[in-house]
């Protein structure tokens, strides 16, 4: 009986000496090498977006102004060769605006939406960005340069990546006179495209301001809308550069 309970007070004392010891792994005949490979390249897609508005004391009124203007950006990108699937546009959403109770009749409704070009000739941005500003009711927000198929060139970068990850093993392998085996093991990390330019613009499309009136019309001071201002020169595309990381680990043969 004393023996079983020695027995087991040894089983236990083992258990209790591999739990406060963690045991370290090793994978014999194995090489575990890091390497990072990048791709650059031009980008071939730009992303306009505008925003549409109109505030008017009549709902269909504003409503056909704002309508109008999407309108005129649709029509206007596609003179510039953009095709119907690379027009999108959203649903117009309409806000009354009160003044005071909000039980008292709206005085205005603001009338809202945003449209967004894709363009792939990028000789059509300066004409279309000149031509948005003409009716007063389009907004331009944004411009930005990137790649159209972002997943080509990640798989580019991430084959530069594991070609200098063979070479490297190989390499090292090459000293100790021992060849390259099969891959055990891989990770793959693809980074941030760097080089996406962005040109954004937070201003109004018009503002209104206190003007000298002529006449003695609307008193010493008359209210009078300003055309829009005109909208900043687009920025030049640069190269885009996506970089990939992996961990590889060859057998030694």
């Amino acid at each position: 009986m004393n023996r079983w309970l020695a027995l087991t007070l040894l089983l236990v004392s083992a258990s209790l000496a591999r739990a406060q010891s963690p045991e370290l792994k090793f994978i014999a005949d194995t090489l575990v090498v890091q390497a990072e490979g990048t791709y650059e390249t031009d980008p071939d897609l730009a992303t306009m977006t505008f925003r549409i508005f109109s505030q008017e004391k009549e709902l269909k009124k504003a409503y056909d102004a704002a309508t109008q203007s999407m309108g005129h950006i649709a029509t206007l990108a596609a003179n510039n060769g953009l095709k119907k699937e690379e027009i999108s546009s959203g649903a117009l959403t309409v806000a009354p605006i009160y003044e005071g109770d909000r039980k008292k009749r709206a005085r205005s409704y603001y009338v809202q939406g945003q449209i967004i070009l894709k363009v792939h000739d990028f000789s059509h941005i300066g004409p279309i960005l000149d031509g948005s500003v003409e009716d007063g009711v389009a907004d331009f927000r944004a411009l930005t340069y990137s790649l159209s198929d972002e997943e080509a060139a990640k798989k580019q970068a991430v084959a530069e990546a594991m070609r200098r990850a063979i070479g490297r093993a190989s390499i090292a392998l090459e000293q100790k006179g021992q060849k390259l085996g099969g891959l055990r093991y891989m990770s793959v990390d693809v980074k941030q495209l760097l080089g996406v330019a962005q040109l954004q613009t937070m201003g109004t499309s018009y503002e209104t301001v206190e003007v000298a009136a002529e006449n003695g019309g609307g008193g010493i001071f008359a209210r009078k809308k300003m055309p829009p201002p005109p909208p900043p020169p687009p920025p030049a595309p640069e190269k885009i550069t996506v970089t990939a990381s992996v961990q590889c680990a060859f057998q030694i043969q």
